[in-house]
């Protein structure tokens, strides 16, 4: 049976440069990078050579990577360190967060936390197509506002939102700009200095990296208060003795990633995308897609089959070797449709029948004739069952 990926959007495999950087440092070539010692003085070379391929990626400066644990990690930190900072410094008169309906459960679970602890909290709705109005926004902006927060990429539906004048509008209203990349570092150029950020997110397993290692982009002269206390680690911005393996694997997968997007890499796998949404829609009646068919990533293709429960299919197709999910690997254990779907205005029914195929490296031409063949029979087969009378052509 042929075994296909399909969920990059989750996950990605450690690409084997990372690999190999990683594996001596987790045997001979161990050390703690705050120990004077000669040992130290390697494994602390490890950690800023990660630090400037990190930087190198975003556009940024190594001094301005603070490394983290994971996206989410570095997402909180992002939300609560500048909040927490305003609070406790002059300006006093901005509390106020702003973060769209659709962004990652780490920025909105967070937000809702600040909320309880009376920061006041705006929500900005999306579209049908999965897009922040920029006029939503402009109504939000105002003079309490302290920190704006919308991802780049979304990971669910891959539309991709108007960050760069997001970011504008926040500065022009005198408030920073927070974008959680972890969808988009590895997929589209980035640039720090041209989005206008003030932090960026990013997490190493969704570009070939180990799962452990992440970074949050923080502009010079901003101020964050830590998370975790305890320690001088990262310029006092993250306390803890640092995973040298795992960060190393950042590094490298970093530069890789950005090595690949020179070379193009996206547009191969851009035409894959585009290839799976079209002949599934057209092999799958009342299949359709959701999110914007411009304004996205072709690699995140997420399709509501109409009349079919999405978990099912989910099942159906991994008996066939494919891999997908229903949504956020971070809500699957979450008992209702998808925040996403709804946000964009999804019946739940409607939600419930998506499921999202994301591509990466790997994929191929084969992968997507064997996803064009398995999914159209798995839709009529699961109808079928839903409804004994439905005809075969359904």
């Amino acid at each position: 049976m042929r075994e296909v990926y399909a969920d990059h959007a989750a996950t990605t495999r450690v690409v084997p440069e990372a690999l190999a950087a990683m594996v001596p440092l987790l045997g001979a070539a161990f050390g703690n990078a705050s120990s004077a010692h000669r040992r130290g003085e390697a494994a602390r070379e490890v950690v800023e050579q990660a630090r400037a391929s990190v930087a190198a990626l975003l556009g940024a400066l190594p001094e301005e990577i603070v490394f983290t644990a994971t996206g989410s990690e570095a997402n909180n930190l992002a939300l609560k360190g500048v909040l927490a900072g305003l609070d406790h410094g002059r300006a006093h008169g901005r509390r106020r967060l702003v973060v769209s309906a659709i962004e990652h459960p780490s920025v909105l679970e967070t937000a809702r936390h600040l909320e309880s602890r009376g920061f006041p909290l705006t929500v900005l709705p999306v579209g049908t197509d999965g897009v922040v109005d920029l006029e939503c926004v402009g109504r939000a902006l105002g003079d309490d506002v302290a920190l704006v927060s919308v991802m780049w990429v979304n990971n669910e539906v891959g539309t991709i939102q108007p960050v760069r004048e997001i970011a504008a509008l926040a500065h022009a209203a005198g408030a920073l700009f927070h974008c959680d990349a972890v969808q988009a570092a590895g997929r589209v150029p980035i640039s720090v200095g041209e989005l206008g950020a003030d932090l960026l997110s990013l997490a190493g397993h969704k570009l070939g990296g180990p799962p452990g290692a992440a970074a949050l982009y923080v502009r010079r002269r901003l101020r964050l208060v830590p998370l975790v206390h305890g320690g001088h680690q990262e310029r006092s911005r993250r306390a803890g003795t640092e995973d040298l393996a795992a960060l190393a694997g950042l590094g490298v997968a970093a530069g890789r990633a950005q090595r690949r997007l020179a070379a193009d890499e996206a547009a191969r796998l851009g035409a894959l995308g585009e290839r799976l949404r079209a002949g599934l829609l057209a092999a799958c009646p009342r299949a359709c897609l959701n999110g914007d068919a411009v304004r996205r990533v072709p690699v995140i293709v997420n399709l509501c089959f109409r009349g079919v429960d999405g978990e099912a299919l989910l099942h159906e197709l991994d008996r066939e070797g494919i891999s997908v999910s229903t949504g956020s690997a971070c809500s699957a254990a979450s008992p209702g449709p998808s925040h996403v779907l709804t946000a964009m205005g999804l019946p739940p029914a409607d939600a419930h029948a998506s499921v999202r195929f994301s591509l990466g490296e790997g994929n191929d031409e084969a992968d997507i004739d064997w996803i064009l063949e398995a999914t159209p029979a798995a839709v009529m087969r699961l109808r079928a069952m839903n409804d004994p009378g439905v005809r075969r052509s359904a």
